[in-house]
C-alpha cells in the first residue's frame, strides 16, 4: 500500500442546475489536481449541479449508464475523484449522493443518509434517503463517505470506524451561519462548528478525516468554504482559505498505526456490547401499547 498520499479539495462554486458547466469546471480543476501530483481530488455536495435543486432533481438526475459519466470516468485514469452528483434507480428514486470514481470505473456511490429538512434545507421534498454506510476500497486505503449532514450523525461515523476506514470524505454544502464577534468569517459559528465535528470524529476514530466545503453564492445563500483535513490525532493539517481554489494536503497512512496504537480506541471498542444495547433500546421503546 503507497503511505503518502496527495489529496485536493476542490472548493468551487458550481452553477445551479448547469451541470455542463459544471462538468466542465470538474474537468479542468481535475487536471490541475493531476499536475499537482495529486492522488484524490474531493469535490463538494452535490457539486454537478448546485444546491438549491428543488423541482429540477428529476430533469438533471444521472442513473448509472448516463453519458455525462465518461469525461469525468477518462479524467480518473489520471487522478481519483469523489464527485458531488444526483443519481436515480430504476425506480425513478432520486439521491443526493457522492461517486468515487478511480480507473475509468465508478468504484463506489454514497447515498446521502440523513437529509436536512428544517429550517432552509428541504431536502427530504426532493430526495430519497440512503439506507446503508459502507466503506470502500480507494486505491487500497479503507475509506468512507459522509455527506454533510450525515456528519452529524455521530452513528454514521461509528458504522465507517467498525468497518476499519483509514479515510474518511465529507464532501459538504454548509452556509455560512451565526456571527460570534465579527464580520470576518472565521467568526461564523458554522465555522467553527464544523471544525470541532470534524476534529472530534477524526480523533475518536482515528481516522483521517476530509471535509470538503462549497464557496460562492446560490439562491440568495452564502456558502463559507472552510474545508479542511485532520489527521488521525485530532490536529489539523490544512484549513482552507475562504476563496474558490484547489487545496493540496499530504497526508501518511502510517499515522493511522502510529495513533492506533498508542491510542487503541478501535481496540479495545466493544461492538458486540454496542448491539445488543441498542437492540435492547430498541424492543424497551416498541414495547406495549404505542
Amino acid at each position: 500500500m503507497k503511505a503518502k498520499r496527495r489529496i485536493a479539495l476542490a472548493q468551487c462554486a458550481p452553477r445551479l442546475g448547469d451541470v455542463e458547466h459544471n462538468l466542465k469546471l470538474h474537468l479542468q480543476w481535475a487536471e490541475e489536481a493531476a499536475a499537482g501530483s495529486a492522488d484524490l481530488c474531493i469535490f463538494p455536495e452535490l457539486s454537478l449541479t448546485g444546491y438549491f435543486l428543488k423541482d429540477m432533481v428529476s430533469e438533471i438526475a444521472m442513473s448509472h449508464d448516463d453519458k455525462r459519466w465518461q469525461p469525468l470516468l477518462d479524467a480518473s485514469r489520471q487522478v481519483a475523484l469523489v464527485v458531488g452528483v444526483v443519481v436515480k434507480d430504476a425506480d425513478f428514486r432520486y439521491y443526493n449522493a457522492a461517486a468515487y470514481l478511480s480507473g475509468g470505473a465508478i468504484r463506489h456511490i454514497h447515498r446521502k443518509v440523513y437529509l436536512p429538512t428544517y429550517g432552509m434545507f428541504d431536502e427530504g421534498r426532493y430526495f430519497a434517503e440512503g439506507d446503508r454506510v459502507r466503506a470502500f476500497d480507494c486505491d487500497g486505503v479503507g475509506a468512507g463517505i459522509l455527506i454533510c449532514e450525515d456528519m452529524w450523525h455521530l452513528s454514521a461515523a461509528y458504522l465507517l470506524a467498525a468497518q476499519g476506514v483509514h479515510l474518511l470524505v465529507c464532501p459538504s454544502v454548509s452556509p455560512g451561519r451565526g456571527v460570534l464577534s465579527s464580520l470576518h468569517i472565521d467568526d461564523l459559528r458554522s465555522v467553527a462548528a464544523w471544525d470541532d465535528l470534524c476534529r472530534t470524529i477524526a480523533e475518536f476514530t482515528t481516522t483521517y478525516v476530509v471535509y470538503c466545503n462549497r464557496i460562492g453564492y446560490e439562491d440568495g445563500v452564502t456558502f463559507h468554504g472552510g474545508s479542511s483535513v485532520h489527521g488521525p490525532d485530532g490536529r489539523q493539517l490544512l484549513a482552507a482559505e475562504q476563496q474558490e481554489g484547489l487545496q493540496m494536503a499530504d497526508i501518511d497512512l502510517r499515522e493511522v498505526e502510529r495513533q492506533r496504537v498508542a491510542t487503541p480506541l478501535l481496540r479495545d471498542e466493544k461492538f458486540e456490547l454496542t448491539l445488543r444495547e441498542l437492540q435492547r433500546i430498541i424492543d424497551e421503546r416498541t414495547a406495549g401499547p404505542y
